[in-house]
C-alpha cells in the first residue's frame, strides 16, 4: 500500500525556522525565536498541540481532561518566564511556601508546612515539626545541612555532577543518613514524582539536582503551582496565538521529514508541502526522533539516533474519577504513602468548581500499565478510600484511565547518553526534556531545552 501524504495548506514556502513538536520544549523554542523577530512554523503530528502535556474532551461528561497532572515549582524559572510571555503565569499560581499533605493507608494525614525562613532553614524547620515523623527521623534531615549549604556555594548542577553515575537515589539517601520513614514520607514521594521512576532504580545525580534546585536557592523555590486551566489552555493554545500574531504558522495532524544537502538542513517536508528553512529544531520525544529522517538519516546524527532508539521509557497511569461526594478531600491535592498510587488532585476544585472530578496519579507505573481499566480503577479507589476514609461513602459515577507508556525517559544509571543541543548537522538543533539538561524529564527541563535550542539557533 502506498502512503499518501496529507494535504497541508496555508504554510509559507520559506520560514526563518521550523520547530517540530509542540510540547513545552517546542513551544518554548518557537516563542523565544518569535520574540526575536523570526518567522516560525510549528509542526505537530498529533491532532492537538501540547505533546505529552495536553488535554482532551471526555465524551460522556463533556469536560476537558488533562492527559496527566503536571505540577510546577517555584524553581521552574524558565517555565514561569515562558508562561509570563504568554500572559498565563497567573493561571498556575504558586504557594507562598511549600505545603503538602500526605496520607497513608491507615488514614493518618500529616501536613508538611515550611515556615517563612531563609532557605534551607525553611525545609529543616518544617521537617522538625512535621507530625508524620519521629524524633530520629526529624534529626536525620539535619544530616543534609552540609549538602544544602554546599549547593548554595557550588550550585545544584555542580553538586549533581559530583555524584557517582552508578549511584541510585536510595543508595545516596542511605549514604546521607536518611531514615526509612523519612524516605517513605518525604524523599521517596519527591523522587518518584520528579524522576517518574523508583528510587531503587533511578540514578541519584538528577535527584540531587532536583533537591538543590528546590531547597537551596530561596524559600519559594520549593513552592508548588498547579494549573487552574486545562494544559492546552495553559501554554499550547496561547503559543499558537502568540506565533500567528507574529507572522508564524502552526499545523497539526501533519508528519514532518527533515531534508538536508548532506551537511546542512534545507527545510522540512510537511505532508505534501515543503517549507525551506535554514534552522530546524527537533522538539519531539526520543521515541519519535528516528521518524524525522525516514530512511535517509544523515551520518552526522547516527549516534543521536542510536541512543534515542535504545533509550528506555517509564510510564505514568492516571485514573480520573467522577464521584458523587468528594468534598472531604483535605485540600486541592494530597500525597499517598504506600500503595501503587502516589497523588490525588481535585481537578474540579483546581478549575474553580465543586469537588467532583479527582485525578489519581501513579508514577513509574510499570505494573499498573499491564492491568485492565476496571482493575486499575478499583485499586485507585480502594487506596484513596483508605487514605481519606471519608471518601469511602463516595460512589464512582465515571472513570477514565489514561496511560502514558512513554511518559518520560528512564533515568537508570545504564541508560544511553542524552544528546547535546547542537548536532553535527548544520542548522539542526535538538530540544526536549530528554536532551542533556541535567534535569529529569520535567516541564522545566523541557522549557530550558527549548530556550537553549533557540539561543543556539540564533548564534550558530
Amino acid at each position: 500500500m502506498v502512503e499518501v501524504a496529507p494535504i497541508v495548506t496555508g504554510l509559507p514556502a520559506r520560514a526563518d525556522a521550523v520547530v517540530i513538536g509542540s510540547g513545552f520544549a517546542g513551544c518554548a523554542a518557537a516563542v523565544r525565536l518569535a520574540e526575536r523577530g523570526s518567522r516560525v512554523v510549528v509542526v505537530e503530528e498529533a491532532p492537538r498541540l501540547g505533546g505529552r502535556a495536553t488535554s482532551f474532551v471526555d465524551r460522556d461528561s463533556g469536560e476537558r481532561v488533562d492527559n496527566g497532572q503536571h505540577a510546577l515549582f517555584g524553581c521552574y524559572r524558565d517555565t514561569y518566564e515562558l508562561l509570563g510571555t504568554l500572559g498565563m503565569a497567573e493561571r498556575a499560581p504558586l504557594q507562598p511556601s511549600l505545603s503538602v499533605t500526605m496520607a497513608d493507608d491507615t488514614g493518618r494525614t500529616a501536613t508538611l508546612t515550611c515556615p517563612p525562613l531563609p532557605a534551607p532553614w525553611h525545609l529543616i524547620a518544617g521537617v522538625l515539626r512535621w507530625s508524620a515523623l519521629g524524633v530520629a527521623d526529624r534529626l536525620a534531615v539535619m544530616k543534609l545541612r552540609r549538602f544544602l549549604r554546599d549547593v548554595q556555594t557550588h550550585g545544584a548542577a555542580g553538586m549533581a555532577a559530583a555524584v557517582p553515575p552508578a549511584l541510585t537515589v536510595n543508595a545516596w539517601l542511605r549514604a546521607n543518613g536518611q531514615t526509612d520513614r523519612l524516605c517513605e514520607w518525604l524523599w521517596g514521594p519527591l523522587a518518584i514524582a520528579a524522576l517518574n521512576q523508583s528510587p531503587d532504580v533511578a540514578a541519584a545525580a538528577p535527584f540531587v539536582r532536583v533537591l538543590g534546585e528546590l531547597f537551596a536557592p530561596d524559600r519559594q523555590a520549593s513552592a508548588i503551582g498547579l494549573p487552574a486551566v486545562p494544559l492546552d489552555d495553559l501554554f499550547a493554545n496561547p503559543t499558537r496565538t502568540f506565533l500567528e500574531a507574529r507572522g508564524g504558522a502552526v499545523v497539526t495532524r501533519a508528519s514532518a521529514r527533515v531534508t538536508c544537502d548532506g551537511s546542512s538542513v534545507t527545510g522540512v517536508r510537511i505532508g505534501d508541502a515543503f517549507v525551506s528553512a535554514p534552522v530546524v529544531i527537533s522538539a519531539v520525544a526520543w521515541h519519535a526522533f528516528g521518524r524525522l529522517f525516514g530512511d535517509t538519516a544523515p551520518v552526522a546524527l547516527r549516534d543521536v539516533l542510536d541512543h534515542a532508539a535504545q533509550m528506555p521509557s517509564s510510564p505514568i497511569v492516571t485514573v480520573n474519577l467522577w464521584l458523587d461526594d468528594a468534598d472531604e478531600l483535605p485540600g486541592a491535592f494530597i500525597g499517598l504513602v504506600g500503595g501503587p498510587m502516589h497523588w490525588i488532585f481535585a481537578k474540579s476544585q483546581l478549575f474553580g468548581g465543586p469537588v467532583e472530578h479527582l485525578s489519581v496519579v501513579a508514577s513509574g507505573a510499570v505494573e499498573l500499565l499491564r492491568q485492565e481499566n476496571a482493575e486499575v480503577t478499583a485499586a485507585a479507589h480502594a487506596q484513596m478510600s483508605r487514605a481519606v476514609p471519608a471518601l469511602r461513602r463516595s460512589r464512582i459515577r465515571r472513570a477514565v484511565v489514561v496511560r502514558e507508556p512513554r511518559a518520560t525517559f528512564s533515568l537508570a544509571p545504564d541508560a544511553p547518553a542524552r544528546p547535546a543541543t547542537r548536532t553535527g548537522l548544520t542548522g539542526f538543533f535538538l530540544a526536549g526534556d530528554w536532551t542533556d539538561t541535567g534535569l529529569p524529564g520535567t516541564i522545566e527541563g523541557a522549557v530550558q531545552s527549548g530556550f537553549t535550542a533557540a539561543a543556539a539557533a540564533a548564534s550558530p
